[in-house]
């Protein structure tokens, strides 16, 4: 499993490769970041009359195999100085991800085939014809040449509107010199699922349209917990190969009024999407500290316009000089440095999960509605027993207390016996539980 951290290199420090430093990778290493995901570096069109902002959309690919000048601190070295960055987080032990966005190019990109229209209303965009002969051919040279910089990975970008058997091909055309590099896909329809994996080879997918849009509704419209429990069912054992979050630059920040309005709100999503099943998980930077986009539209950090958000200029300084972020900003980025810290543990990262709602009642004080349980746990070399961790989430505005059923069935594994039949457990409003148990509990 990854731990993904994604973030345009343009809002960080003074927005240049060269910001990435040292003590950028440390800190990203105290959250358990595994892997970047630098948004945004392959060079888009900018300054002409049809780019939506300044300097434009990340997504309108101008040209293929360039990065954008503006990243540089010499623009004509600008290609050196993206080689070195990629070094520098292989040297800290972390994994480089950027964008591949086969769909659609810049109306000026001279790179692949297009055809004189867009979707939607993507104006600064024009659809790449796939009908033509030489797309193929030349979105491989492109894949080939981003691998040979070194990258870990792509995050590949609305992959359904372009023809699955081309990925089923390029994928596997890919990994016969580079197996390794991971290839993550934005899909949004959850029957499609099976068929990228298991079909066309992709590493991971965004579970949007399953727990991301679950957790939400759970969040901002009262729905039930219970419907993580039916995702989960609904995945089996696509689990390992989902990328969960609750932030990205799609979507509404979470702290922002249009999301939940409060990021203190976040653990117990967080906890379900981090440590339940298995799956990878994606941090958007400045989550971590609230960030809640009051200098963009409608809850969203600008990917079209030069911004700054204040928690990102404020969370720069704080790693740079020990200071700079409020204490409500330094509480809430301890807690997810606790809750990712969890995945260190090879009964996180490796183990088994199981899924407590379904042997817990109100009688007890757990509430299937508004509550979500379950245990971890994995047998560890030379040890004649299991380790096990419980977490419970508490989705409302209420304390908690409730005793969680551990059932029958999973205390009659030999290297479970010792587990206790019950557990008390004490919930603050929006907020999750983590407790590693002991035979003597």
């Amino acid at each position: 499993m990854e731990v993904i951290y994604q973030v345009l290199p343009r809002f960080w420090g003074k927005g240049k490769f060269s910001d990435w430093d040292s003590k950028t990778f440390s800190y990203l290493k105290s959250l358990n970041v595994s892997a970047v995901w630098y948004t945004g570096v392959i060079r888009h069109a900018s300054g002409r009359p049809y780019v939506k902002g300044d300097p434009g959309s990340p997504y309108s690919i101008e040209d293929y195999h360039d990065v954008n000048p503006y990243l540089a601190d010499v623009p004509e070295r600008r290609m050196v100085e993206f080689r070195k960055l990629v070094a520098r987080t292989h040297n800290a032990g972390l994994k480089v991800i950027i964008d591949y966005i086969p769909n659609h190019v810049s109306p000026d990109c001279k790179d692949l085939p297009k055809c004189d229209w867009c979707d939607y209303d993507w104006t600064d965009t024009r659809k790449v014809d796939y009908s033509h002969p030489d797309t193929r051919k030349k979105m491989l040279e492109i894949v080939l040449f981003w691998a040979a910089t070194g990258i870990d990975g792509l995050r590949c970008d609305m992959v359904e509107m372009v023809p699955p058997e081309f990925f089923k091909w390029l994928i596997a055309k890919v990994k016969k010199d580079y197996p390794e590099l991971i290839f993550i896909g934005e899909v949004y329809d959850k029957s499609n699922y099976r068929k990228y994996i298991k079909e066309l080879g992709f590493d991971l997918l965004y579970d949007k349209s399953g727990l991301y849009d679950n957790l939400r509704a759970i969040i901002c419209n009262g729905a039930s917990a219970r419907n993580i429990t039916r995702n989960w069912q609904f995945l089996q054992e696509l689990q390992p190969n989902m990328l969960n979050f609750l932030e990205n630059h799609d979507e509404q920040r979470f702290a922002s009024p249009w999301f939940a309005g409060d990021a203190g709100k976040a653990f117990p999503a967080l906890a379900a999407g981090a440590l339940f099943n298995g799956s990878s998980y994606m941090i958007y930077a400045g989550q971590e500290v609230g960030t809640d986009a009051s200098e963009g539209a409608e809850g969203r950090t600008s990917i079209f316009n030069w911004t700054h958000p204040e928690p990102l200029k404020s969370l720069y300084s704080y790693i740079h000089t020990g200071k700079g972020l409020t204490q409500d900003e330094m509480n809430l980025l301890c807690r997810y440095r606790e809750l990712f810290g969890n995945l260190v543990s090879p009964v996180f990262s490796e183990g088994f999960n199981y899924d407590l709602c379904w042997c817990n009642s109100v009688l007890l004080g757990f509430d299937p509605e508004k509550h979500f349980a379950f245990l971890r746990y994995k047998r560890l070399p030379r040890k004649r027993k299991a380790e096990a961790v419980l977490v419970v989430c508490n989705f409302s505005g209420e304390s908690t207390e409730m005793q969680i059923n551990i059932p029958e069935d999973l205390r009659q594994k030999k290297e479970l016996g010792w587990l206790p039949q019950r557990v008390k457990v004490s919930l603050k409003p929006w907020d999750a539980y983590t407790k590693p148990l002991t035979s003597t509990q």
